[in-house]
């Protein structure tokens, strides 16, 4: 792979579970080469891990709703027609691999906005999986009007799932992940389709330019063992149900990767 990316860059676009897939990847390929010279630099939000021999990048942007989030004297909006931030670093990158999801959940203290605006019309709340759509419409056309395709290969991580609620799995007494040591039999999962999936792929379908769903989603919601659980952050005082151990999950997910880049 890094062969394949000599003289390129890739960058992850998106909250913690991109983080995720980006620790993943930069490890899978140092351990590859362990003796590699490397650089590693975070300024402002993006991390850029740097193999120098072969002069590629594997990139880290934190953008948890990929649209603009600003902070105006009414407080902080979220703008879900607006995505002119984040996109600025976007330009040139030859592998980009999008993801949003899991903020567009937060209330009370974790919800990182005051109001949601779209045009000319702000309130303080909406449905979420609504907001979450007309969100990611805005970034699939800026995908379709910005994005050259025969120099920049997109992709999409999909909705990576959570294992807050055990009765999802049909384990009620189970509670949420902790505990959990093997994966769900079989290849279907009892909980059905995530729903925030189901709103990724409509968009997709509306898009001109090509952009490659990673699909993690299915193999994801089977794997109801491979979180930190209770080793996550804060050990005891807390539950991490939604993100990864590495080695792990995310792992196979940079395969997929991989496997779509030899395609392309």
């Amino acid at each position: 792979m890094l062969s394949r990316i000599r003289g390129k860059s890739i960058m992850f676009v998106g909250d913690s579970l991109s983080l995720n897939q980006w620790q993943s990847l930069t490890c899978m390929l140092h351990t590859a080469v362990p003796h590699a010279q490397y650089k590693t630099i975070t300024v402002q939000g993006l991390s850029t891990f740097t193999f120098l021999e072969y002069n590629a990048k594997v990139m880290f942007s934190r953008n948890a709703f990929l649209v603009d989030l600003v902070s105006l004297p009414i407080g902080r909006v979220l703008k879900l027609d607006s995505i002119e931030e984040g996109a600025k670093l976007w330009k040139g990158i030859d592998v980009l691999i999008f993801n949003t999801w899991h903020w567009w959940l937060h209330t009370g203290r974790k919800q990182p906005w005051d109001f949601i605006e779209e045009g000319n019309h702000t309130q303080v709340d909406m449905d979420r999986l609504v907001a979450y759509e007309k969100g990611l419409n805005t970034w699939a056309k800026w995908v379709d009007a910005n994005v050259n395709t025969s120099k920049t290969t997109v992709f999409f991580q999909g909705v990576s799932p959570d294992h807050i609620n055990s009765s999802d799995w049909g384990e009620p007494k189970a509670k949420n992940c902790e505990g959990q040591k093997e994966p769900i039999k079989g290849g279907d999962y009892p909980g059905g389709q995530h729903p925030a999936e189901k709103v990724v792929e409509k968009v997709l379908k509306t898009m001109s330019k090509p952009v490659y769903l990673l699909n993690v989603t299915t193999l994801s919601q089977l794997r109801k063992d491979g979180h930190p659980s209770v080793y996550g952050h804060g050990g005891h005082r807390d539950m991490d149900c939604s993100h990864w151990c590495l080695a792990g999950v995310p792992d196979t997910w940079n395969q997929l990767l991989y496997a779509a880049l030899i395609q392309s």
